[in-house]
């Protein structure tokens, strides 16, 4: 008989049958469905439209955090989620819209409130997924600390 047993097997059978009928852990952000109207773009569709930046608007709507840590597209308008249906005054109505988040998620959302206010959207689009598609991302170096005088 082996008297062995991992960690986890070990707190599975101390916590009893409650722990085995446990829900497991939500899946990544990657990996839940996109539920939204706004079409999902994939890199070659999206580098079509990055080749005619005097037609396309790209909206960022990940936290600042994310952009610096992660990378994202080269030129781009960053705009919150929260804020987004206050800033639309803001947003011209003449050009292709295309929004930006890590996975397209929250991009999808942007995308779809941006419709229903008459926008066209082109698409939405995760830049973690872009690049793992083989797209390259620009880097973003957060500003540098002001040196106290």
């Amino acid at each position: 008989m082996n008297r062995t047993m991992t960690l986890a097997a070990l707190l599975a059978v101390l916590a009893g049958p409650a722990a085995l009928a446990a829900d497991p852990p939500a899946p990544p952000a990657a990996a839940q469905t996109y539920n939204f109207k706004t079409p999902r773009l994939d890199r070659a569709r999206i580098d079509a439209l990055l080749a005619k930046p005097g037609k396309l608007l790209v909206i960022d709507v990940r936290r600042p955090d994310e952009l610096t840590k992660i990378g994202g597209f080269p030129v781009y308008l960053s705009i919150q989620p929260a804020q987004l249906e206050q800033e639309l005054a803001y947003i011209p109505k003449d050009r292709q819209i295309v929004t930006v988040s890590n996975h397209a998620h929250r991009a999808g959302a942007a995308g779809d409130l941006l419709t229903a206010h008459g926008f066209k959207v082109a698409g939405a689009i995760g830049v973690e997924d872009y690049e793992k598609e083989g797209g390259a991302v620009t880097r973003i170096a957060p500003p540098a600390a002001a040196a106290n005088p």
